[in-house]
């Protein structure tokens, strides 16, 4: 069985708001997170429960943050988003 992959509110809104040309680039990104959820780098601290995974679009890099639930094969996205600013937002 695959891991399902759900999103948060957080992430809607940030993803909405993405060119289209942004948008293909998370949604491959998406796409290598949910075959490999451990791909990311995982956090630690404040945020010590977040994989991030980076990427570049359009000549910047972009950070895509998800959690995982082992027991149940769900990947939660959480944000997405620059570099800049991206951990402030998140613990908000």
């Amino acid at each position: 069985m695959g891991w399902v992959v759900r999103q948060t509110r957080r992430f809607g809104r940030a993803y909405k708001k993405l060119y289209r040309n942004v948008l293909v680039d998370v949604d491959e990104a998406v796409r290598v997170i949910a075959e490999n959820p451990y791909v990311g780098e995982r956090k630690r601290g404040d945020l010590s429960e977040l994989f991030v995974y980076k990427f570049h679009s359009q000549n910047q890099l972009y950070l895509l943050g998800y959690t995982c639930d082992d027991e149940v094969c769900l990947i939660y996205l959480e944000a997405v988003g620059p570099h800049e600013n991206f951990y402030r937002d998140l613990k908000h």
